[in-house]
């Protein structure tokens, strides 16, 4: 079993060290390039300070803070990382799609490139869906709300993991069409099979949604109203790539194979 098992595991690790090497020399370009990388995302943060100030005499004297003797360094190799992962993401599911290719057919194999690139436009685009949409209005709220009693005073090691945290949801959860397609691709799921997961995929939806955001209401409704709509979706896509056979169809192959078991048995 080891001798079987053993080429698979040689070739996974070549594509973990592939995807660990581009990690990795991303990381140091992107850490030259942390200060700009840092504005940008503290800029929706600013911006939530600056409104506050406008409301508030307290939220006036808000800033951003650190408590730790390193922190602005520890700060930049976050960004550096964070930035790493999103640049190299193309390499990663390169190398997901090379492990996998072997068990695929010639016509399956093809498809590289539009798993690459559909991976990575819908990442990009939850981030910037969560960048432009989701952190304006959840910072508001949350920096806001008491902000008339305490003067925010934000510190930028917590809201860099934060930030990153939003940013990676909302990321995984907009490629659920690009794996619902080529899970379709592959014949492992049809239009039939994900509406009627469609009750339970809500609930899902709102639980991961209460992980991955921060815990108010209104940026977990943010996130699980476009996962929803992307689920809906992906259930076009899946109908368009495997649509589910009639059902008369299928009642058709099951009788078909009762008979074929009546006939070997007698």
């Amino acid at each position: 079993m080891f001798d079987e098992l053993r080429p698979h595991l040689i070739e996974l690790r070549k594509r973990l060290a592939i995807s660990v090497g581009s990690l990795i020399v991303m990381f140091f370009v992107m850490f030259f390039f942390h200060e700009p990388l840092l504005n940008w995302m503290v800029d929706p943060l600013n911006t939530a300070l600056i409104e506050v100030g406008k409301k508030s005499v307290h939220a006036a004297d808000g800033m951003i803070t650190t408590s730790q003797v390193g922190g602005a360094f520890f700060v930049a190799l976050k960004v550096a990382f964070f930035a790493a992962i999103v640049g190299s993401l193309p390499i990663i599911l390169s190398q997901i799609w090379l492990f996998i290719a072997p068990g695929l057919y010639a016509n399956e194999k093809k498809m590289l490139i539009p798993f690459i690139v559909g991976g990575t436009v819908m990442f990009v685009v939850g981030v910037m869906f969560a960048y432009y949409v989701v952190t304006p209005f959840g910072f508001d709220f949350l920096i806001t709300f008491g902000s008339f009693k305490f003067t925010p005073l934000i510190n930028i090691e917590d809201y860099v993991g934060f930030f990153t945290k939003i940013m990676f949801g909302f990321g995984l959860a907009f490629e659920l069409p690009v794996f619902a397609y080529f899970l379709a691709l592959l014949g492992l799921v049809d239009d039939r099979q994900m509406t009627a997961f469609f009750k339970y995929a809500i609930v899902i939806i709102f639980i991961v949604a209460a992980l991955l955001t921060p815990p108010d209401v209104l940026t977990q409704l943010l996130m699980a109203g476009p996962l929803i709509i992307l689920y809906g979706i992906s259930i076009l896509i899946v109908k368009m790539v495997n649509p589910a056979p009639p059902l008369e169809d299928e009642d058709e192959e099951e009788e078909e194979e009762k008979t074929t078991e009546k006939i070997s048995e007698q």
